[in-house]
This record gives structure tokens, C-alpha cells and sequence, in this order.
């Protein structure tokens, strides 16, 4: 079967194989158990998570001992959010309503459990507002989760601006950085948490970490061996510690030449769209987007009917996470949209695998479906 050409980066990525050939070592000859503290097989394994906290840390401005290593972004935000609450059921838990499920799902459980919680609105670009932030952070002591580029329009949260607050609140700041590692330059100086995964900037999937700046707020949710400082139980998967710490160095030492990259398509993308179909409009193009996402309202079209004649291309309506829902995109209804102009929307994301020859195929295949 001839697949079509990938524009949905934002939802995985293929393993690089620079990437592959690091990892492949710990499957085979190094295989050994980063417990096993009795020989070689266990110093070699233990050696290599040791390189991986300290490179991790040299690209994320970190403490070699602040990353936690997990099986992914939603294990990192969940450990985050119901680990911090547990040993301080004092604060309350500020979110926003365009959050991935994966913090809204969380922070949905934790006000079951009688947490208080407040979810953001957010503009019409998608953006929260400072000054309703500030306004609940008078409250009293907070933690604030927010995702710094969120995963179906890219917008860019401000978040050296929601940084400058705790100059002057007492609030703890956990940031999902899932979309924003590769995209941004990361300083975690003034965060208190950092989830992101690895799938997303060509690394191994089931793969991701949760950087902590204090360890001893944290409750642990996963109990067993007491690996990773009791913190996150569990024989530690080498290969994918790895494969993420190559993936992590691989996305920072290129950043600048992968959104030169990016933004070169996206631009073109949006441009030729509009001109072939001028009733569609770009969701959250006002705002501060990274290189990689466009998100297109074909007005007037569904956007599952399109999807399915624009078969010489892979993307998607929105989160892979929700992709098998028959809702209108939850980012895209919090910024004003109707259900219909939601449903019309499509996501584009781009990677290293996309040339502006693979658009000239789609621009053409639109054609023939919106003429």
C-alpha cells in the first residue's frame, strides 16, 4: 500500500537513526539492569543513565539529579500534579480550559477529591489571560499548570511572563512541555516541573521525563524497588533513557535549523491554502506560534469528509489523543469558535521529513476537492 505523505509531526515523530544507533547497544551486549550493583552488565547500565541526567541537565540548565525518567508526558504531568498535591493538599491547582486531556483529566480528578481547582479561559488566539492568572493567584498558594506550546494550534503561552508573577504570589509552576522541547530554547531556572516525551522530537516512544526542582515535594504515584530516588518505581528502560537523551541533544543543537526549516513550509502551506481556498483562515495566526503547526478552518467543510479526500496526505483534526472522538476540538471551542468552524479545522505539522515538493502534491490534491 503507498502511504501518503506525513504533515502530522505534532502527533509522533520516527525514531532518528542517530537516535536508533545509540540506542541499540543497551539491547543487545549492554543489556544489563541499572539495579544490578554486583557487576559489570549493571555498571554499564547505570553509567549510561548517570550520562543522560547530566547531559539532559546541560541542555535543559538543570541539576543532573532534578529528571525523573518516565514512560511519557501524561505519566511526567500526572506525577507532577497529583504527586505535589498529596504532600500539599493546601494549594490550589490553576489550569486552562485549552489544556491537553492529560492535564485536564487530572485536574478534573484532583477536584473530585475536593482540590481546588480553576480552569482559565482563554482568548480568541488561544492565549490566557495575566491578568485573570494574577487575579486567582491573590487567592492564596497555587500551583500553575500550563502547556507551553499547545499541541493543535502551536501558540506559544507567555511563560517568562507567568514567571515574573512569582516574584510576587507564592505559586508553584509546572509547564507541558511536550510540544515546546526542540521548538524553543529551554531555561528550566525559574520552573518548579517539566513533563515532556521523547516521541515527539525523534526519539523512542513510551519514552519521557518529569524534571523536578525540589524533590521532596513530590509524592510518589508508582511504588515498588524504590528506583529513581523512591520517586518513580520500576526497572529503569535503558535503551529509551538513551534514545531520549539523544533525541533531547539532537532537537537543542538543531533548533534553529529545524524551525528555518518549519517555518519556510508552514508560511507556504498558509499562503497557497488561502489563495486556493479563500474562505478558509488560520486559528491563532494573531498570536506567537512555533515553526511546526498550522491549524486551518476550511470553512464550510467537515473536517473528517476532507480529511478523507485529501488522501495523499497524513494529518489530522486536531490531538492524536483525541482522534477517535466525535467532538469538536475542546482548544478550538475555548477560543470562540462555533462547533461547526471547529469541525472544519484541520491540523498540519511538519518535520524533517517534509519538502516543499510533498505541498505541490497537496496543493493539487486540494484543488480537485474544494473546486
Amino acid at each position: 500500500m503507498a502511504l501518503p505523505f506525513y504533515l502530522d509531526y505534532a502527533a509522533t515523530t520516527p525514531l532518528a537513526t542517530e537516535v536508533l544507533n545509540e540506542m541499540m547497544p543497551y539491547f543487545t551486549g549492554n543489556f544489563g539492569n541499572a539495579g544490578s550493583r554486583h557487576h559489570a552488565y549493571g555498571w554499564l547500565a547505570e553509567e549510561a543513565v548517570d550520562e543522560a541526567k547530566e547531559r539532559i541537565a546541560k541542555v535543559f540548565k538543570c541539576k543532573k539529579y532534578q529528571t525523573v525518567f518516565t514512560s511519557g508526558a501524561t505519566e511526567s504531568i500526572n506525577l507532577a500534579l497529583k504527586g505535589f498535591i498529596e504532600l500539599n493538599p493546601d494549594y490550589q491547582v490553576i489550569s486552562c480550559v485549552a489544556e491537553h486531556k492529560a492535564t485536564l483529566e487530572v485536574v478534573a480528578d484532583l477536584a473530585k477529591r475536593s482540590v481546588k481547582t480553576i480552569l482559565l479561559e482563554v482568548n480568541n488566539q488561544g492565549e490566557i489571560s495575566l491578568e485573570a492568572l494574577e487575579t486567582e493567584l491573590q487567592k492564596g498558594k497555587s500551583l500553575v499548570s500550563i502547556m507551553w506550546v499547545n499541541n493543535e494550534t502551536g501558540l506559544i503561552q507567555p511563560i517568562s511572563e507567568i514567571i515574573k508573577l512569582k516574584e510576587m504570589y507564592d505559586f508553584v509552576l509546572h509547564l507541558d512541555a511536550t510540544q515546546a522541547v526542540g521548538k524553543i530554547p529551554i531555561d528550566f531556572s525559574d520552573i518548579d516541573f517539566m513533563s515532556f516525551s521523547a516521541h515527539k522530537i525523534y526519539g523512542p516512544k513510551g519514552m519521557g521525563a518529569l524534571v523536578i526542582k525540589d524533590m521532596q515535594k513530590v509524592n510518589p504515584q508508582i511504588l515498588g524497588g524504590g528506583q529513581q530516588r523512591n520517586l518513580r518505581s520500576g526497572t529503569l528502560n535503558i535503551p529509551g533513557i538513551v534514545g531520549l537523551r539523544k533525541s533531547v541533544e539532537l532537537a537543542n543543537d538543531r533548533l534553529g535549523e529545524f524551525n528555518a526549516h518549519c517555518e519556510k513550509l508552514r508560511d507556504r502551506l498558509e499562503a497557497e491554502v488561502l489563495r486556493i481556498y479563500p474562505k478558509a483562515f488560520v486559528n491563532a495566526t494573531d498570536a506567537q506560534r512555533v515553526s511546526n503547526i498550522s491549524n486551518i478552518c476550511f470553512k464550510g467543510f467537515d473536517g473528517e469528509d476532507l480529511m478523507r479526500k485529501l488522501h495523499k496526505v497524513a494529518i489530522s483534526n486536531g490531538s492524536a489523543c483525541n482522534s477517535a472522538t466525535t467532538f469538536p476540538s475542546h482548544v478550538l471551542t475555548a477560543m470562540g469558535m462555533s462547533e461547526a468552524d471547529a469541525f472544519a479545522s484541520l491540523r498540519f505539522s511538519f518535520g524533517w521529513g517534509n519538502s516543499e515538493k510533498d505541498l505541490e502534491v497537496f496543493f493539487e490534491n486540494l484543488r480537485n476537492v474544494v473546486r
